[in-house]
């Protein structure tokens, strides 16, 4: 997502995102698919796989556990996810143009047994199943998803947001340094998590 993460979003209600970098690098998907993304949180803009590389490296993800990526898109950090971290993904994707190609280049790849998407609204979803949530939403989406991410997660669980941080959450870390992706920020957050004053 992903924008999420792997770069996407979903759900409820519309929300500009004028001020996403990857918008102005002109990533956002095409036109001719902007009808999906009616109902969505914001639209879908790709993460660059060094960062969603770096996203799962701050997780701390580790072989086994499950990742949610709510807004999937083309399922880039789930297929990571399972291929580098050895580790479980499920995607949550509102677009059903979008759901259906990456639930094929899963299979394509062969991992349909460790990872899958689910063509839904990520809000709502249960996400209790998940040890790590990758983000790449706008502020006010993060706002609206962080109720069902305390809601569900259980403790240790991690939620790691590309870009944006999570309103009222107070980050573990906040990583800005990374090679070959100026101006992008990863920010990590446990649970419960620590609230702002």
């Amino acid at each position: 997502m992903k924008l999420a993460s792997s770069g996407a979003v979903i759900s409820g209600a519309i929300v500009a995102l004028c001020g996403i970098p990857a918008c102005a690098q002109g990533l956002l998907y095409g036109q001719e698919h902007a009808k999906h993304y009616a109902n969505s949180l914001a639209p879908y803009v790709v993460s660059p796989q060094q960062i969603v590389d770096r996203m799962l490296e701050l997780a701390d993800l580790k072989p086994g556990e499950t990742v949610y990526d709510l807004g999937s898109g083309d399922g880039r950090i789930l297929i990571t996810a399972v291929q580098r971290f050895r580790a479980k993904a499920v995607g949550i994707e509102i677009s059903d143009a979008l759901a259906n190609s990456a639930t094929d280049r899963i299979r394509r790849l062969g991992l349909q047994n460790d990872a899958r998407v689910i063509h839904a609204d990520f809000l709502t979803v249960d996400l209790s199943p998940a040890d790590v949530v990758t983000l790449y939403l706008a502020t006010d989406a993060n706002v609206m998803v962080r109720p069902n991410l305390e809601k569900y997660l259980k403790r240790g669980a991690r939620v790691v947001s590309h870009d944006y941080a999570v309103p009222g959450w107070k980050a573990k870390l906040v990583d800005k340094e990374m090679p070959d992706a100026r101006g992008h920020v990863i920010y990590l957050y446990e649970m419960p998590p620590t609230r702002k004053r």
